[in-house]
């Protein structure tokens, strides 16, 4: 009998795009953080995607401080793979951002691809109120703000990686982000298998349609050939479609109040762990099995959960 393809979930937990006015569900202390990834875990995610926050007023944050007391949390509850961001939010500097990955050498970790316009600012129309000012700041910075990853940038979080044994969750945006993937894979510095998240519907990235994913699909076939493993990211209302297209081309899947706060029209998801489930339901639907994190490991080709600073 042929066996079931397995597909990987992603859940990424809280992000840095929202902020704590835009849903009373999205997790901020370390704590909320902590149990929105072990709930999505415990849901089905193989993978659990970490940013942290200023639990005074839900910033984000790369302190490893505050990351420190979620990472204890998690390996203590749970045996999903752990990946922390290098993206951090894009107002921050690339020095910022390195830090947890350098300080705590995961599993995996998050790498942004290249720079790009980084447009949040219409989110101002849809919350005219904000409970801190940091957050409409925040957002309306991002009119004239560009997200920094230039190919310096994107050399030395790959050697703090590789000299850590860490991998990475390479986040493409847009087409020219597989590009300069497949420079530095050609390089050896981006080691196969390579996790390939394909990111859509971002203001200042790729579009939502269902042909941009098709397009990035050519794309990376083109220039990676069979050397890695695909997940599609949608953002906002087109998290759970472009997945499921995404899942029946073959690829893996990343959810989460990172990504989008909603689970349907008008509805806020009530937590990570509702996205993971919804998700998994129609995965299963198609007759996809869903991998475990130690099948997600060996996939990724990871070092384990006892090689990690934390």
């Amino acid at each position: 009998m042929p066996t079931k393809r397995k597909v990987i979930i992603t859940s990424a937990v809280t992000g840095a795009i929202h902020t704590p006015s835009m849903s009373p569900h999205l997790p901020v202390t370390p704590e909320e953080i902590a149990d929105a990834a072990i709930g999505a875990a415990e849901a089905g995610a193989a993978v659990v995607h970490m940013h942290a926050r200023d639990p005074k007023d839900g910033r984000p944050s790369q302190d490893p401080m505050h990351f420190e007391p979620i990472l204890a949390k998690l390996k203590a509850n749970t045996d999903a793979v752990i990946n922390i961001t290098t993206g951090g939010s894009p107002h921050m500097t690339v020095e910022e951002r390195m830090l947890p990955v350098a300080t705590f050498k995961p599993e995996l970790a998050s790498l942004n691809m290249g720079s790009m316009n980084f447009g949040l600012y219409p989110m101002l129309d849809r919350f005219p109120e904000f409970q801190h000012e940091w957050e409409r700041q925040s957002l309306e910075k991002s009119r004239d703000l560009v997200f920094k990853n230039t190919f310096a940038d994107i050399e030395t979080i790959l050697g703090i990686g590789n000299g850590n044994g860490t991998r990475f969750e390479f986040e493409c945006y847009d087409i020219s982000h597989l590009n300069n993937l497949a420079h530095f894979h050609g390089r050896g510095l981006a080691r196969g298998p390579l996790f390939v998240q394909s990111v859509f519907g971002l203001l200042g990235g790729i579009g939502a349609h269902p042909e941009d994913l098709m397009h990035m699909r050519r794309t990376a076939d083109r220039l990676l050939g069979d050397d890695y493993e695909w997940s599609i990211l949608g953002a906002g209302k087109n998290q759970m479609p472009l997945a499921t297209i995404g899942a029946a081309m073959g690829s893996h899947v990343r959810v989460g109040l990172e990504d989008s706060l909603w689970i349907g029209p008008g509805q806020l998801a009530a937590s990570n762990a509702e996205q993971v489930h919804r998700i998994r339901t129609i995965l299963e639907a198609l007759n996809f099995d869903i991998a475990t994190p130690d099948e997600a490991r060996e996939m990724l080709q990871l070092k384990g959960s006892n090689n990690v600073g934390f």
